[in-house]
């Protein structure tokens, strides 16, 4: 029997409110559930769209509420829920982070409200953009990732975790890939100016190279007076076709992968036993 797993994309324009963003947040997971929906995935700075903020949630009771919201919310439905990104106080070994900074992490969530895996972001986005932001340093407020991929089990597909501008860097993909991985996650906030250059090409050019599904989840819209980000969240076959998307507004989408048809593109096109390097 072919094995399939409905996935869900959240598409959100997230606010410095985690209350807010944690209502819109229960809304689209409840509406994605209702059309069968079991792995969920979040974008990137789903409950706090404020680097400057970062360290202070982290360290506040309100981490603790809003922590016991979502692994209920997970629990309540029985799915796996992935929030994009989240700041962590805490190293995976318990150190806390020096500097005034955070670990930018995804979480998984299982169907039980347990938390499965953390991936903590290793690629931080201190670049030049020609937008009305100008210029970001994610490291002023975020502490790089161990150098270690991360691949969890999801109803029998391996799913391989990474957050936005890790997209920039095909050897972590390779390493997921290496590892098993039939789905790639990439959760993000991508600038509308950087989002509409390379996007989808990136989404797509990952998913062609590891014949692996590759489900891009942005954040859309304008977030504060500078800074606005792409949208267009997109789930691509392992063939590097487009499957399912979104456009510029906040909402979701579902869609059933299907285990076959990333054994149909192995087969066919063996790439990895070909490899010589």
């Amino acid at each position: 029997m072919n094995e399939v797993l409905c996935v869900a994309a959240i598409q959100l324009t997230s606010t410095r409110c985690w209350q807010d963003n944690l209502t819109e947040v229960t809304r689209l997971v409840d509406s994605a559930v209702i059309d069968g929906a079991r792995l969920v995935v979040l974008p990137e700075n789903v409950f706090l769209f404020y680097g400057k903020g970062m360290r202070w949630l982290a360290e506040s009771d309100s981490q603790k509420i809003l922590f016991d919201n979502v692994l209920a919310l997970a629990k309540k439905h029985a799915i796996y829920l992935v929030v994009g990104s989240h700041p962590s106080l805490y190293t995976p070994n318990g150190d806390v982070v020096a500097d005034g900074r955070v670990r930018q992490t995804c979480w998984v969530i299982g169907p039980d409200g347990l938390i499965v895996e953390r991936y903590d972001k290793i690629h931080l986005f201190d670049v030049m953009v020609d937008d009305k932001a100008a210029s970001y340093k994610e490291s002023d407020y975020i502490e790089k990732g161990d150098l270690t991929p991360k691949v969890i089990d999801v109803d029998g597909f391996s799913i391989g975790l990474s957050i936005c501008y890790d997209v920039r860097f095909p050897e972590l993909y390779r390493a997921l890939a290496g590892l098993g991985a039939d789905v790639l996650l990439v959760p993000a906030a991508f600038t509308y100016v950087t989002g509409k250059a390379h996007w989808d090409i990136l989404l797509s050019a990952r998913a062609i190279e590891n014949q692996c599904y590759v489900l891009g989840v942005n954040q859309c819209g304008w977030h504060n007076e500078t800074r606005q980000t792409y949208g267009h969240s997109a789930l691509y076959s392992p063939l590097g076709v487009r499957l399912a998307s979104l456009q510029e507004k906040p909402g979701y989408f579902i869609y059933n992968i299907a285990k076959q048809a990333l054994e149909d593109c192995r087969q066919k096109m063996p790439c990895f036993s070909h490899r010589r390097l």
